[in-house]
């Protein structure tokens, strides 16, 4: 769970003017406040390009995973959220996990926990798939229902 707070994170970072997708002008600002002054267009137009359209937070997660493949083995996150699943469905409360989210160790803000829940809407009785976020995190796309 941590990791997806600092990939909320990263691309808020990332996000300069906070309009929900990452572009050139974004990429070029957040370089340059890191020291790394005039970079070329082709350099940026290169990484936009990696995406298959605009990169909003899902494709920021997508393409990360796809950077991070093999970083925890899916069995090692299930096992975690697991924890807060006793009854074994696959799904935790959303209320249930906004609230430790936002309220455990290195806290989600509210604009992370909108763009948690864009990338993973609940169901209608209020039910996030756990399982599907950390098939996500781990392989960089969504599983085919």
């Amino acid at each position: 769970m941590l990791k997806k707070k600092r990939k909320a994170v990263a691309f808020t970072i990332i996000d300069q003017n906070r309009d929900g997708i990452i572009s050139k002008d974004d990429l070029r600002d957040v370089l340059a406040s890191m020291g790394q002054l005039n970079t070329k267009n082709e350099e940026l137009e290169a990484m936009i390009k990696e995406a298959s359209g605009p990169i909003n937070f899902t494709v920021f997660l997508t393409m990360f995973g796809e950077k991070l493949k093999g970083a925890d083995p899916e069995d090692v996150i299930v096992s975690a959220f697991k924890v807060l699943d006793p009854q074994n469905t696959g799904t935790i409360k959303k209320e249930f996990l906004e609230e430790l989210l936002t309220t455990q160790c290195d806290r989600f803000s509210a604009e992370e926990m909108k763009n948690l829940w864009a990338a993973f809407p609940p169901d209608v009785a209020g039910n996030v798939d756990y399982k599907n976020i950390c098939y996500v995190i781990t392989h960089g796309e969504e599983k085919e229902e």
